[in-house]
């Protein structure tokens, strides 16, 4: 990777997906994985699982974006990661709009922080 950037993965529904793969995010890497899901009814979890803890040990990625009803599925391994990079940033979709409450990582930058800190 030397000389690149890293690359930025998304896991959500077809609509988030598509925007981004029309932006240039698409990817495949050395053994032909993709670096985004489309997840649909369909889906299992354990495939929604599977893929994000793969991008997490992926080297070429440093943004992970999930749409946040995504994310409610496997919370427990989003909950998990405690590394900064790949960053993991749950984003709203179409039919389901952001809450902050829910977010996790956010939560989690709020708690290192004092309202003294803003001051």
């Amino acid at each position: 990777m030397a000389g690149r950037g890293k690359l930025i993965a998304v896991i959500g529904d077809e609509d988030t997906c598509t925007g981004f793969l029309l932006g240039g995010i698409g990817e495949l890497n050395k053994n032909r994985k993709p670096n985004f899901l489309v997840v649909e009814k369909d889906t299992s979890i354990t495939e929604i699982e599977e893929t994000f803890k793969s991008f997490l040990a992926r080297n070429d990625i440093g943004i992970i974006l999930i749409n946040q009803f995504v994310a409610e599925m496997i919370r427990h391994a989003i909950d998990g990661h405690m590394e900064s990079i790949p960053a993991v940033l749950e984003i709203p979709s179409k039919e389901h709009p952001y809450d902050a409450s829910k977010d996790s990582i956010l939560r989690r930058a709020k708690g290192m922080f004092s309202a003294e800190d803003f001051r």
